[in-house]
């Protein structure tokens, strides 16, 4: 299984299961001098832990961080930064009664034909456990992108179908205090109201919701990006698509734009009020040619209903004779997975525009953090 890392320059290699002592990553490439304490890492993994809202999974993890290796007297030394969460509340009991049947929409068929050997406590490696590795590398990705006050936003756009249309992006303050409030990570206050009647009724009836993520990204350069096989967009596409559940990706108009005229899509050229290029609108989603405009990046992504569920389901044996897997009454699950995948996408969205940002500077300098370095307008 040798596909446990992301990045090119700024590159991370996550490691751990669901039910095993500890999970973790190590980043590699961070730049020396950045100023990094385990207190910038925590708020970002508290955002992602279970067990502090009635629509996300009742395990109860503090996903405490320590930092290993990496940093000294504040700041990072450009060595490789390890980093350590425990896992605190593991039932490994739940599983037993389960642990030879194949578990519908989970990794389990696929890993065990694959590798002849399948952790089933929680799904091991293949368990959205893992994520919480991913936010606290994007914690570090996130300080270093505040440098050149970039700013990645992401939150629930959709859950069952319910959804909103229009954002005020005008005052991001009080955007992520609308989203960092909500139980369901939610900016519209309309639409969280009908999407939490839905998820009581789905979790009455055992079952679960999918539900989409926008994400953007805002303050961007000009420049991101690297043609023909490195586009940020696709850079993006597969960060994203490597977190569990994902099922697809779309950036600006996505999948709209098809049914769009050519006069319509075009981001028109302009100069605003300080003699700056941008363009009139961003039906593009801040990207042209696979290089960021400027413009702000926008991206949705989908995600499947949770596979785990109350309601008895078909199944079959390891050995293949045919059984019905009904989980155990202290089973533990999200009843919509999206919820918790906002601030993953986020990591994965900084951790992307980190490793292009480190790949646009390079030319110039390689400590573009030391103090006496000034950003090249």
């Amino acid at each position: 299984m040798a596909s446990n890392s992301f990045g090119s320059i700024f590159r991370i290699t996550t490691w751990g299961e669901s039910h095993g002592p500890a999970i973790g990553v190590v980043i590699d490439g961070c730049p020396p001098n950045l100023p990094l304490s385990e207190e910038d890492i925590q708020p970002e993994l508290d955002r992602r832990s279970p067990g502090k809202s009635p629509y996300t999974s009742p395990r109860k993890e503090e996903d405490q961080v320590q930092i290993l290796s990496g940093t000294f007297e504040g700041v990072t030394t450009g060595a490789p930064i390890s980093l350590i969460i425990w896992n605190k509340d593991v039932k490994t009991c739940s599983y037993d009664p389960i642990q030879n049947l194949l578990r519908p929409g989970h990794a389990n068929f696929t890993y065990m034909t694959k590798y002849g050997v399948f952790d089933y406590r929680g799904g091991g490696r293949a368990s959205a456990r893992e994520t919480a590795c991913r936010v606290a590398a994007g914690a570090v990705a996130k300080k270093i992108l505040s440098f050149f006050s970039i700013e990645v936003i992401a939150y629930i756009k959709e859950i069952g179908g319910i959804g909103f249309s229009d954002l005020n992006t005008q005052d991001l303050p009080l955007l992520k205090k609308a989203i960092h409030t909500s139980p369901i990570l939610c900016p519209d206050l309309a639409t969280e109201t009908l999407i939490i009647n839905l998820l009581e009724q789905e979790k009455k009836e055992g079952d679960s919701l999918g539900g989409i993520v926008e994400c953007q990204a805002f303050g961007l350069l000009v420049g991101l990006g690297d043609p023909v096989y490195e586009k940020l967009e696709a850079i993006l596409a597969k960060g994203i698509l490597s977190i569990p559940a994902s099922k697809g990706i779309e950036f600006g108009e996505g999948f709209q734009s098809a049914r769009m005229r050519g006069s319509t899509h075009n981001d028109c050229f302009i100069k605003d009020s300080t003699g700056k290029i941008i363009t009139e609108t961003n039906h593009a989603g801040g990207l042209l040619g696979g290089i960021s405009t400027g413009m702000p990046l926008v991206f949705r992504a989908a995600f499947k209903p949770t596979s785990s569920i109350k309601k008895e389901q078909k199944t079959v044996t390891l050995e293949g004779k045919e059984d019905y897997l009904n989980l155990p009454s202290n089973s533990r699950h999200d009843p919509c997975i999206a919820i918790r995948a906002v601030p993953v996408v986020e990591a994965m969205t900084a951790l992307s525009l980190v490793d292009a940002l480190l790949y646009h500077k390079t030319s110039s300098t390689l400590n573009f953090l030391h103090p006496t370095y000034v950003t090249p307008s």
